[in-house]
């Protein structure tokens, strides 16, 4: 089972990085973002062994390690990836170098930041050691020291770099992760709690999925762990420390948050909601599939009344993540396929509007909407990069998040064909607050304050080019990430006892059927 631990060294080779990095010269600047850049790109070249190595009709985990960590309490550091981990480590590691890229300038000297730049993008290299961690653990300790260690970079990169709120935002992110990570702790505890009463007691993923729980225990730990991740994803209505929290974010700080962080959130659902309780998850799965639409449509309303850029597109993540938690509920294998796409698809489509809206920003020294006009004439590239990104948040047919939203509505309406229906408006409702945010920041007369706005550098053109291009590349070749999401997918859905349904005919109700 021990090979080369090589899960372990892609985890450490950012998060000694980071360590690196505060060990510069304080004046180092430019010598930190070279640093922290160039590790960052090993880390994701390292990455591409696992993704070309990973054998799609082979085992289930592959690259797996085990060993043991603190014998007496049963904990094993246990680390493997399955096809839906695999593209969210991908995902992670191709967006942190194209992160640092974008931040190039967030810190320099003289615009008055508190902290250093080394601290900077130390920061962003720890959060991506632990987001790895995360998709790749399987002990369920090791998982939940790697989830809550991730709220530590991240709350410094929001409440010592972010906007005039920042503090707020920052302990508002921290208050609702804690007490969503508490619950999680206790939900653990009793996992480890029934393991040593009917054995020796363990917190390995592979042992725990075939636990038995009794009904009522299994549905109590169920919520512990979903009510932590519906916080992390964030889901409706626990959804309202995201705003806050993008919005007071760097552009950079704001892709980590919502492009790989909130990930964790729906990755969990999947990976131990769905495998540690089974039952469970078909109980609850009515009443979550309800929270789940009225996300998609409540973040898509709000956001088409926003003023603030950055917020909009944080409300518009809450509605994208309202059709994931849709498809993995509604189990079905095309559903759970195409949210585990659209986690991928989601992070690198609202990384584009994240990374736009900061150059925006950066040119204007704001993010309202009614501070912009008439941008497409003075700086077309900038502007025909904010379409592209738009059009690819509201699921352009040829555009990546067009296939995953595609099939989590096919997959899904298959068992819960009213609520799917509601949710389809989600895709008109993104088609309004799209269109019009290019309409009143991009077209019209140009307005005073951009008549002198640049376009777009070498390097802010070198940041974009590579999301633009796995958008693009994900829309017309889905199959490359598929062919790796769907054995994974089967493996969750036949031990949760879970087939598709039969095609549907004429009077088949919103109902789920069995």
């Amino acid at each position: 089972m021990n090979g080369t631990p090589v899960l372990s060294l892609l985890i450490a080779l950012p998060a000694l990085g980071a360590v690196a990095l505060m060990f510069l010269p304080r004046g180092r600047g430019l010598l930190a973002k070279q640093v922290a850049l160039g590790i960052s790109v090993l880390t994701f070249l390292m990455s591409l062994g696992f993704l070309l190595g990973f054998d799609r009709g082979g085992d289930t985990y592959q690259f797996t390690e085990s060993y043991e960590w603190i014998p007496a309490f049963g904990v094993h550091w246990s680390l493997g990836v399955d096809g839906i981990g695999l593209v969210l480590v991908g995902l992670t590691t191709v967006l942190t170098p194209i992160v640092i890229g974008a931040a190039w300038r967030d810190v320099d000297p003289g615009k008055g930041n508190k902290r250093t730049v080394k601290g900077y993008f130390a920061l962003m290299l720890l959060l991506e050691a632990m987001a790895i961690g995360v998709f790749a653990a399987t002990d369920v300790f090791v998982f939940y020291v790697f989830f809550e260690a991730m709220l530590v970079p991240m709350y410094f990169l929001i409440g010592s770099y972010g906007g005039p709120q920042r503090s707020y935002a920052a302990v508002k992110f921290l208050l609702y992760s804690l007490v969503g990570g508490l619950l999680m702790l206790a939900a653990v505890v009793g996992l480890f709690v029934l393991s040593s009463r009917a054995g020796e007691g363990t917190f390995l993923l592979s042992e725990l999925q075939n636990l038995e729980i009794g009904t009522s225990t299994q549905r109590w730990l169920f919520l512990g762990f979903f009510v932590a991740f519906a916080i992390k994803a964030p889901m409706w209505p626990v959804h309202t420390w995201l705003p806050d929290a993008a919005a007071q974010s760097t552009p950079a700080g704001a892709v980590l948050l919502v492009g790989i962080l909130d990930k964790v959130g729906t990755f969990g659902m999947i990976r131990y909601c769905l495998t540690l309780f089974p039952d469970a998850s078909k109980y609850f799965a009515p009443v979550i599939v309800v929270l789940a639409v009225i996300g998609v449509l409540y973040g898509a309303l709000v956001a088409i009344g926003q003023t603030d850029l950055q917020r909009l597109v944080a409300y518009t993540s809450i509605s994208h993540f309202g059709f994931i938690t849709l498809g993995i509920f509604a189990m079905t294998s095309t559903s759970q396929t195409g949210s585990t796409l659209y986690m991928v698809n989601h992070g690198f489509s609202t990384a584009a509007l994240f990374l736009v809206v900061g150059f925006l920003a950066s040119r204007r020294g704001s993010r309202l909407v009614t501070d912009f006009g008439g941008v497409q004439k003075v700086a077309p590239v900038l502007a025909g990069v904010f379409l592209f990104a738009g059009l690819s948040a509201l699921s352009l047919p040829g555009l990546s998040t067009f296939v995953s939203e595609f099939m989590v509505l096919v997959g899904s309406y298959s068992r819960f064909s009213v609520l799917t229906i509601l949710a389809t408006l989600g895709i008109v409702l993104a088609s309004l607050y799209v269109l019009l945010m290019y309409q009143r920041t991009m077209t019209g007369p140009v307005s005073a304050s951009v008549e002198t706005m640049t376009d777009l550098s070498v390097r802010e053109k070198l940041v974009m080019a590579p999301v633009i291009a796995v958008i693009l590349a994900l829309g017309f070749f889905p199959g490359v990430a598929l062919d790796v999401i769907n054995p994974a997918v089967t493996a969750t859905l036949d031990h949760v006892e879970v087939s598709d349904p039969e095609p549907a005919v004429a009077g088949t109700s919103g109902e789920e059927s069995e």
